[in-house]
């Protein structure tokens, strides 16, 4: 992974992103007992892997390097949305 934080021109970031998405991982597990914990942790994930689809769109990377990131984002973004739904009810 350091490799590809130096590709990316983002080597500073590595640690910062690694801590983030673990930070994010046991959120959402917490956040099955939590709602508004899966909140925060479902859109925060979002945003970083759409963070990550725009690195790999700026660096010019093809569709089949960038779908990892472009899959979570997804699914994150769903969690996130139904996350709302039920924050509201």
């Amino acid at each position: 992974m350091k490799s590809e934080f130096i590709r990316f021109g983002l080597g500073k970031f590595g640690n910062l992103t690694a801590i983030l998405e673990i930070v994010g991982a046991i959120g959402l597990l917490v956040g099955l007992f939590h709602n508004s914990i899966l909140l925060i942790s479902s859109g925060g994930l979002a945003l970083l892997m759409f963070l990550g689809v725009g690195v790999r769109l700026k660096i010019k990377d093809g569709l089949l390097a960038s779908s990892p990131a472009l899959f979570y984002c997804g699914l994150n973004l769903y969690i996130f949305i139904e996350s709302i739904k039920i924050f509201l009810d």
